[in-house]
């Protein structure tokens, strides 16, 4: 199941401004307690998109408190379910928002025209098993550990720890980027 949350809709429902600027701590924090209700009213595990297309502005604070918190929560098995993709960011949100990964040593994925982007703190080989992932998946463990040219443990190991972090996600008997879309038999 796939959920998506307009942010800017929620930060006008929320905070009753006309404006699409997220600015300011408790503002983040007031958008980001919506978008947590919203999830949690779902009640299943699911793909979450974040939308920010109708956010004009981004500064640090909401940055911390809408991405990074997220994120965070998702990671936490007693947090959230499923998983949270971003899209709609844009060069000027991209500053905060990886400042703020890069701070809490977290990653996340957004996609730009149905291609998928991999933003914040991640290794060299977890980056480079990841665009595998994306540019062939659904992939095997062997078959990944094929193209980056690294033991089938080893490749295991990776795999597992970047969908702990909700960078990819199971399919079948292999992994995905999450929001991938997937033939249907």
């Amino acid at each position: 199941m796939t959920h998506l949350i307009d942010v800017g809709a929620v930060l006008r429902g929320t905070v009753a401004s006309l404006y699409s600027n997220l600015v300011t701590r408790p503002t983040g924090a007031a958008v980001r307690n919506a978008i947590e209700r919203q999830v949690v009213e779902i009640g299943t595990p699911v793909v979450t998109t974040i939308d920010f297309s109708q956010v004009n502005l981004l500064d640090f604070s909401c940055a911390d408190e809408i991405v990074a918190k997220l994120l965070l929560r998702y990671a936490d098995h007693d947090g959230l379910n499923g998983y949270v993709l971003f899209r709609g960011i844009h060069a000027g949100h991209l500053d905060p928002i990886e400042t703020v990964l890069e701070r809490r040593e977290l990653a996340l994925v957004a996609w730009h025209n149905d291609r998928a982007e991999l933003y914040g703190s991640v290794t060299a080989s977890e980056r480079r098993l990841w665009e595998v992932v994306r540019d062939r998946g659904p992939l095997l463990v062997a078959d990944a550990a094929i193209a980056v040219g690294d033991a089938v443990d080893d490749t295991d190991r990776a795999l597992v720890r970047l969908n702990c972090r909700r960078l990819i996600m199971r399919h079948d008997e292999g992994y995905i980027v999450p929001g991938f879309a997937v033939p249907l038999s």
